[in-house]
């Protein structure tokens, strides 16, 4: 794993943690209880789609579930200095929304 790469989580797992300070407990044990029982992916497995998918690192990561199923929320810093809204779903790790006027520039290109 690469130092940025390693950086980058760690600047996440700090946001998180200082989220997870400041959320109401209630949300905390219920997103846990659903990531130790299957019902979400992981943290971590959601930023390596997000690096697989996208260039730029993430500087913002939301769990939610204000809406019905769980949706992970990512703000993206792309290379060009724009910030892009990256919606995934919580279950399956599927891309579900992509906002951002940089978002087409930051796209990964895929070998045809």
């Amino acid at each position: 794993m690469g130092v940025c790469r390693r950086l980058t989580l760690l600047a996440v797992a700090l946001i998180l943690a200082c989220a997870a300070a400041v959320m109401a407990d209630d949300d905390h044990a219920r997103a846990k209880a659903a990531r130790e029982a299957g019902q979400i992916v992981s943290l971590e497995a959601i930023l390596d789609r997000v690096q697989a998918e996208f260039l730029g690192s993430p500087v913002e990561v939301e769990l939610e579930d204000d809406d019905g199923p769980w949706v992970y929320k990512v703000k993206l810093l792309t290379p060009a200095g724009a910030i892009v809204k990256l919606e995934y779903d919580g279950r399956d790790g599927r891309l579900l929304r992509v906002k951002g006027r940089g978002a087409d520039a930051a796209r990964r290109q895929r070998p045809e």
